[in-house]
């Protein structure tokens, strides 16, 4: 088909070519209007969303959110440090505690003497050791570093001793 016989055929058939055309023009309309129904709708919720129930703007209310968020997170990292500080401070506390009372010598009535381990964490401390008898009263103080003392240290002692580190190896 050549370019004549083209055009000869529309100015035959102008009519039902307009009217077709017509006919599309009509739905296109149609569809615009919908379409634009449609963004009107969308342009309304929107507009009610970001407008609070109080009349916030919803935009300032999720930023004044995140930076509240900010300042809880602040200050949940703030308590974080301070709480590995109070723990490294509590494992040089006394926590662990021997203590063993003994008769230290036969002709006494009851168990008048004791012996107390006082250790922290790390098995660092003191054995505190007083000695009744019937004239005199005698106490004793002996380091224990790690676990042991430098000192010679009686059964009584050395039980109070594996007292107090039991409690730490069970904690």
């Amino acid at each position: 088909m050549d370019i004549q016989e083209i055009t000869k055929f529309a100015l035959n058939n102008i009519i039902p070519i307009l009217a077709g055309l017509g006919v599309i023009a009509v739905i296109l309309l149609a569809l615009l209007i919908n379409l634009y129904m449609k963004v009107s709708y969308m342009k309304k919720r929107y507009r009610k969303m970001m407008t609070g129930a109080d009349g916030a703007n919803l935009e300032r209310m999720l930023i004044g959110h995140l930076n509240e968020i900010q300042a809880v997170s602040d200050e949940n990292a703030a308590i974080k440090r301070e709480n590995e500080r109070l723990d490294n401070l509590l494992q040089l506390a006394i926590t662990r505690v021997g203590v063993v009372r003994f008769r230290a010598f036969d002709d006494m009535g009851s168990d008048l003497s004791y012996a107390v381990a006082l250790l922290d964490s790390y098995n660092d401390g003191v054995i505190l050791t007083s000695i009744f008898g019937r004239e005199d009263s005698r106490s004793y103080v002996k380091p224990v570093e790690k676990g042991q003392s430098t000192y010679q240290l009686m059964p009584e002692e050395q039980q109070a001793l594996d007292e107090a580190m039991r409690k730490g190896a069970t904690a």
